[in-house]
């Protein structure tokens, strides 16, 4: 079983990447026969990362998001989900590409992850409802903050093609300025409290657990400074009523902080070792 399992986990890495090189080629190339295919090859991805997800569930009897690999599963398995969904209703050519090159890259990561199973005296202690929660609350929020890292990367390379004059087909399909702004800003609204309400509940998952709130550990910190660059995005944009280019790279900035805090304040963090 876990044989099999790890079978389909690689045939689904190898379908990804062949999914993601196919719209790079369409990026390049404008070949919407690539892309169709990309399309479909992806759509396999999802029904397969589905069906993993859900054989782990049943076979943990949880909510298969605690441990490193688990999380970086769930990022990807969201990020391929809901970028077929919005796709679907917004019709963005590259969207897609360039949402599912940070998709493939958390999957492809997820094969070195340490701690793909939760040692047995702690699996007492992390199954909680509070905790599944909590990670799917942040997890949920980074997918957000990766929707507006995308549409700040359409806007920006649009806005550099606009500059230079570079008018083709790639400039049509990387569709429009005000949209992309609106799409980012969205999307960063939409983060914001989720990774909020995440936090709050890890906080609560700890009172209960140890009666205590480490808030010196590296990864509150991390994510403490994450609420704190888009907030301040929220605020420039809805109080200060700044838009364009130089808002557009505060947010390609938070996102960078986003990995900064998923992937190198684990190695600081005691707190948070065996989950995200």
């Amino acid at each position: 079983m876990v044989a099999a399992s790890g079978i389909l986990y690689v045939v689904t890495i190898v379908l990804y990447s062949l999914s993601v090189f196919g719209y790079f080629i369409d990026f390049l190339t404008n070949n919407r026969k690539a892309n169709k295919i990309a399309f479909w090859l992806l759509s396999i991805v999802w029904v397969l990362q589905t069906f993993f997800f859900i054989t782990r569930a049943l076979q943990y009897t949880r909510l298969p998001v605690i441990t490193p690999f688990e999380g970086l599963f769930f990022y990807a398995w969201l990020l391929v989900s809901l970028s077929l969904l919005i796709n679907r209703f917004f019709r963005i050519d590259f969207f897609v590409f360039f949402t599912n090159v940070v998709g493939f890259i958390m999957m492809a990561f997820s094969l070195f992850a340490t701690g793909a199973d939760v040692p047995v005296e702690l699996e007492a202690l992390l199954t909680s409802e509070v905790l599944f929660l909590h990670i799917t609350f942040i997890l949920l929020s980074y997918t957000a903050f990766t929707f507006a890292f995308v549409f700040s990367i359409l806007y920006l390379l649009q806005h550099q093609m606009l500059k230079k004059k570079q008018w083709g087909k790639r400039l049509v399909r990387l569709g429009n300025l005000p949209r992309m702004e609106q799409l980012t800003f969205w999307m960063t609204v939409s983060g914001v409290p989720l990774l909020l309400v995440g936090l709050i509940l890890g906080f609560v998952w700890a009172w209960i657990q140890f009666e205590m709130v480490p808030l010196i550990d590296a990864k509150i910190i991390g994510s403490l400074l994450v609420l704190l660059a888009y907030s301040i995005f929220l605020y420039t944009w809805i109080v200060k009523g700044k838009r364009g280019y130089d808002m557009m790279l505060w947010n390609v900035a938070g996102f960078l902080l986003v990995l900064v805090n998923y992937f190198l304040t684990r190695v600081l963090t005691d707190f948070h070792i065996w989950y995200v």
